[in-house]
């Protein structure tokens, strides 16, 4: 029996590594950790495919990973860096029909807005994929075939953003901020997933002593740093300063849980 499995799609914050013209030495490094398209992972087993955020990376996500099948694409916000891809989703839509997206209304409104050709029916151009919306709510659970998903909610800054609890796996991404009653869903997990900017502090993500402190109160058996800035650092000098159960995650690294 295959076991649930995480593929690590994008690792990168929103401009990617390296940065478009940018001379700083981890834009220059000839380690493959260090180059990261932006954030997104795929979870997967015999029983479901799922995908999380669909950023400006996606059709090379997955023509590298060897996805060729999407059961639901969840999104945790709608910022461009995770959405910006939607339209890459037609040949899965071409093989399967319509694709199940999960989203906060918020950011379902956002993206019929955005990309309306793929939301609405009227005068529809052959060639658009179409999807079916379901609205993501906070304590609301949701399956997808049969496997529990638990959306936990927390703060970008402002903006509310979700992740997502599947099993002993729990994937959060631009998180700054967290209720207790959210991080109580998620104690002790088995693997957890977390943005991880830099060092400096940030307006609208955890830094790398808030990460830090988070892991130790969440207590997962394993931690894997994502949403990673060339800021950083180099990989391999960041995952020396580490906790010996936190990693740092990179750009096609596949896990099981």
């Amino acid at each position: 029996m295959q076991g649930l499995r995480m593929y690590f799609l994008g690792t990168g914050t929103s401009q990617g590594i390296p940065v478009i013209g940018s001379q700083h030495p981890v834009c220059l490094s000839d380690n493959l950790k260090d180059k990261r398209l932006r954030v997104s992972v795929w979870i997967y087993s015999e029983d479901f495919s799922i995908v999380i955020d669909c950023g400006p990376d996606f059709r090379q996500q997955m023509l590298t990973s060897g996805c060729n099948r999407i059961d639901a694409l969840l999104f945790t916000h709608e910022h461009a860096d995770h959405t910006a891809g939607l339209d890459d989703i037609r040949p899965f839509y071409f093989k399967q029909g319509d694709i199940p997206v999960y989203a906060e209304k918020r950011v379902l409104e956002s993206l019929q807005m955005r990309f309306s050709y793929i939301f609405s029916n009227e005068n529809k151009y052959p060639g658009a994929p179409s999807v079916i919306q379901n609205e993501v709510k906070e304590n609301k659970s949701f399956n997808i075939n049969d496997t529990e998903v638990i959306p936990i909610k927390a703060w970008h800054g402002k903006l509310s953003v979700f992740g997502y609890k599947i099993k002993d796996l729990v994937y959060l991404t631009d998180v700054k901020t967290i209720e207790n009653s959210e991080i109580e869903k998620i104690k002790k997990c088995k693997v957890l997933i977390i943005n991880c900017l830099r060092e400096e502090k940030h307006n609208t993500h955890f830094n790398l002593d808030e990460a830090l402190e988070f892991i130790s109160l969440v207590q997962p058996k394993k931690a894997y740093l994502t949403h990673i800035s060339h800021l950083f650092g180099f990989h391999d000098e960041i995952q020396e300063k580490l906790p010996e159960n936190v990693f740092v995650a990179y750009d096609n690294l596949e896990i099981t849980v």
